[in-house]
């Protein structure tokens, strides 16, 4: 079964297949880019957390993983990230009280609203496990030996 399809800057950075240039050509023009556009939180979510979509959306369009595709994902990972929060802080007050029913109900909740908010979080690259995948290596401008340097065409 074959991999996942990867971008043609990755199998050039990774150096594991050899492509011709007008197969890298071809390849490029087959890759789908998302416009940048216009990322601004949408109407429906809250004042309160318009700021973190506006300081999250910033730091993901530095990093060239999002575009105004993805303003709802982020919106969702945000309410999701505040219904786990609001849900904890009931589960925890349940915990001091020792109210074993309303523990057992906030539990199931609390465990939903993690799922929901970790899975948008993966999506977007939130995660240090996401980002390893997101990432593209940087190709070096220096040679790593003397032979390198004939295979590049610059020895001298």
């Amino acid at each position: 079964m074959a991999g996942q399809r990867q971008p043609v800057e990755l199998i050039i950075a990774n150096g594991k297949k050899h492509l011709t240039k007008a197969e890298i050509k071809e390849r490029k023009s087959a890759e789908v880019k998302a416009p940048v556009g216009n990322v601004a939180p949408p109407d429906y979510l809250p004042d309160t957390l318009k700021k973190k979509f506006n300081d999250l959306s910033s730091q993901l369009l530095k990093i060239n993983i999002m575009s105004e595709l993805d303003v709802d994902l982020l919106a969702r990972y945000l309410l999701s990230e505040q219904a786990y929060l609001a849900l904890t802080k009931k589960y925890m007050s349940a915990i001091s009280r020792n109210d074993t029913e309303q523990i057992d109900k906030l539990s199931t909740s609390q465990d939903k609203a993690f799922k929901q908010c970790l899975s948008t979080a993966k999506e977007l690259g939130l995660t240090i496990s996401s980002r390893c995948k997101l990432v593209i290596p940087k190709t070096e401008d220096e040679p790593e030996s003397k032979f390198g340097q004939f295979i590049q065409g610059g020895a001298g």
